[in-house]
C-alpha cells in the first residue's frame, strides 16, 4: 500500500496536514486534537522510524520554547503544540524520503521556478539535518545518555552550535559538489500527479479546509 503512493503525494498531503493546522484559530484546541490523531495516523502510515522521530522533535522543540515561553504560557502551549503537529507530519515525511528524491516530490508543487529551487536546496539541508541528528544521538548513546531524557540534556546550548556548524560546513560541500557536478537549479525528474492522486488530494484538501474553518466558526 504505500508502495504505491507516490512521493508527490506524500508532499501534497503532508503540506496540506501542516498548512491546516497552521491556519488554526489560536486556542482551538479541539480542532488541533483532529490535527494531531490526523499526525499520529500519518506518521504511523509512512512507517517513521520512532526513535529518530523523537530525537529530532525534542531537538527542535528545544528552539520552539525557546521562543513561545516569552509569549505566556497559555498562548505559548497552543503554539508548541501546534508546531508539535506540523512537525510530527514534517518529520515523518523526511525520514522516510529516500535519499536525495526531494526534488522528484518537488517537481508538482504550483511554485515558481526559483522557489522550487529554493526548496530543493532546503531540502538536501534537512537530509543533511537528519544524518547530523543520528550521528548525534549514537555518540549520545556511547556515553551513556540514552532515552529520550538522556538525549534531551546532551542538546545543551553548546551542542546545539556545534551541531548546526557541522550541518552547514556539510551542506555547503554538498552544495559544492553539486556545482562542480554541474548542477544549475535545474530539477532533473518531471513528474505527474494520477487522477486518484488528484482525486486524493481534493477530497484531503476540502476535510482540512473544514477542519480549519470550523475552527472559526464553531469554536
Amino acid at each position: 500500500m504505500l508502495d504505491r503512493v507516490s512521493l508527490s503525494l506524500k508532499l501534497h498531503l503532508s503540506l496540506i496536514i501542516v498548512i491546516g493546522t497552521a491556519l488554526l484559530k489560536l486556542g482551538a484546541w479541539y480542532w488541533l486534537l483532529c490535527y494531531g490523531v490526523i499526525a499520529i495516523l500519518w506518521a504511523i502510515f509512512l512507517q517513521a522510524n520512532i526513535r529518530k522521530l523523537t530525537g529530532l522533535l525534542s531537538l527542535e522543540l528545544v528552539f520552539l520554547s525557546v521562543m513561545a515561553l516569552p509569549l505566556g504560557w497559555e498562548r505559548a502551549s497552543f503554539l508548541l503544540v501546534r508546531s508539535l503537529v506540523c512537525l510530527v507530519t514534517m518529520n515523518s515525511f523526511l525520514l522516510t524520503l529516500p535519499p536525495h528524491s526531494f526534488g522528484i516530490a518537488l517537481k508538482d508543487l504550483p511554485l515558481p521556478k526559483a522557489f522550487k529551487e529554493s526548496l530543493l536546496l532546503a531540502g538536501q539541508y534537512l537530509e543533511i539535518l537528519l544524518l547530523e541528528v543520528t550521528r548525534m544521538q549514537r555518540s549520545a548513546k556511547l556515553r551513556g545518555l540514552g532515552g529520550t531524557a538522556g538525549w534531551i540534556r546532551y542538546t545543551s546550548a553548546a551542542m546545539i552550535g556545534a551541531f548546526f556548524l557541522r550541518s552547514l560546513d556539510r551542506a555547503e560541500r554538498v552544495h559544492a559538489a553539486m556545482v562542480a557536478r554541474g548542477y544549475n537549479g535545474q530539477l532533473p525528474v518531471n513528474s505527474g500527479l494520477r487522477t486518484k492522486e488528484r482525486f486524493t488530494l481534493f477530497v484531503s484538501s476540502t476535510m482540512a479546509i473544514s477542519l480549519t474553518v470550523g475552527s472559526y466558526l464553531l469554536d
